[in-house]
């Protein structure tokens, strides 16, 4: 399954600033020396802030519904609707170098098209090519074939073109995009420089059954997979501006994973179909409704996560973002089938360690002796992480300590799964 573990991970990924919020302590003032061999423990995957997806996996599974689930992870939040029609813009293709031997290409499906702006529609399978008119150039060549290659309309553009299919039967096909799931709902808007920049618009909730089942696996408890809908929805709602830019979300981890009409599933369908247009709400703002794989049994406040590279408080407390403890009352995590519930790196010595951290100037202190894991949020996350060797000493955030440790480690090694880690095991 894809996990939502940049974000917001990425990013992507801006919250609203409002509520309050507890702000995290520092315990220890000094750094840990470091033995000789090193294994750091972590729990959980992804920034852990909102719905653990593993959580309400199990809280499904422990006969939680859906709202109760929703009420733990959105604390404060009330349920409301909007419209399941209301359009969504994804960006699915950008940078689309074009020629005339490679153009840009669509192709009907499922019954008849039409492009705006010239009359009459087009047949099922029949495709649109867009080639620039010369190498540079702002202008291009749109062409229509007929599904047999007749050329049926030739014409000079710039700006953009918009294709539609036939409503309710009409699906797009992007040809160009580098993806088997490259099937769409709604119409595509083609944005035209010197390259092709492609917009699917859709209706929140026909997007959603390309994104649900990629968020989350149709095969888990029905209760699970409302909750999810219901999250993902709220999440792309509270992202639109349909007055302004030209799109509002992307088709991948910088936003939700979306994969169009070849990704859809039956169970989360009907999950959809079940809460169509639920959303929730903070006060009469719908929620900005983040979500990550798994917590470690902790979810976290947004504030401490979505911090500077140096690890500086820079976002302000959402109210429907707190951390607050996931789980059961004998005390196991709700997110316990996770397979990073728990996780460990590999051990390394203070030579590998060190030459990790040297391959960034962010984390480049020479020889590593000790580090200083006492910033920490609520859940016991590392908000920044002070590292300390031969050339002084230096201070990351969380997310650029275990950046820079995942790319510089070899490949064959487990990675870091999030931010809640420690030099030994966390319960």
């Amino acid at each position: 399954m894809p996990h939502r573990t940049l974000v917001a991970l990425v990013i992507g990924t801006v919250v609203a600033l409002s509520g309050l919020g507890v702000q995290p302590t520092r315990v220890a003032a000094a750094a840990t020396p470091l033995p000789n061999a090193i294994t750091f423990y972590g729990r959980g995957y992804g920034h852990g802030v909102g719905m653990s997806q593993y959580g309400a996996r199990g809280r499904a599974l422990a006969g939680q519904p859906a709202s109760t689930i929703l009420a733990h992870y959105y604390a404060g939040t009330t349920l409301g609707s909007r419209d399941p029609a209301t359009l969504v813009r994804v960006l699915v293709l950008t940078g689309f170098a074009a020629t005339s031997a490679n153009p840009a290409t669509i192709v009907g499906m499922g019954g008849p098209w039409s492009v705006d702006g010239i009359s009459g529609s087009f047949p099922a399978k029949g495709k649109l090519t867009l080639a620039p008119t010369a190498a540079g150039a702002t202008t291009w060549t749109l062409t229509v074939f007929a599904p047999t290659g007749t050329v049926l309309r030739r014409a000079t553009v710039s700006s953009a073109v918009i294709v539609r299919p036939a409503p309710s039967i009409g699906l797009l096909r992007l040809a160009s995009k580098p993806s088997t799931f490259n099937v769409y709902r709604g119409f595509l808007a083609v944005r035209l420089t010197t390259t092709a920049m492609v917009i699917n618009h859709v209706a929140v909730d026909d997007y959603l059954r390309g994104v649900v089942p990629m968020e989350m696996p149709a095969s888990w408890p029905s209760e699970a997979l409302k909750v999810q809908a219901i999250a993902a929805r709220s999440y792309a709602l509270s992202h639109i501006h349909p007055a302004t830019g030209t799109f509002e979300l992307y088709d991948d981890t910088r936003s939700q994973v979306y994969r169009g009409q070849l990704g859809e599933q039956p169970a989360t369908d009907a999950a959809i179909a079940a809460t169509s247009g639920s959303i929730l709400l903070s006060g009469s703002s719908v929620a900005n409704a983040l979500f990550h794989s798994s917590d470690g049994g902790w979810t976290e406040n947004n504030e401490n996560v979505f911090v500077s590279s140096s690890g500086a408080i820079v976002a302000g407390p959402v109210s429907y973002l707190r951390g607050a403890s996931d789980r059961a009352a004998d005390g196991t995590s709700y997110d316990k089938t996770s397979p990073y519930a728990t996780w460990k790196t590999a051990t390394n010595t203070k030579a590998q360690l060190s030459a990790f951290f040297a391959s960034d100037s962010r984390t480049n202190v020479g020889t590593i002796s000790g580090l200083d894991l006492s910033k920490r949020g609520v859940s016991r996350r590392l908000i920044s992480v002070t590292l300390v060797g031969s050339a002084g000493s230096k201070t990351v955030s969380g997310d650029v300590f275990r950046s820079v440790f995942n790319a510089a480690s070899p490949a064959a090694d487990p990675l870091f799964r999030g931010n809640l880690f420690d030099l030994t095991p966390i319960p």
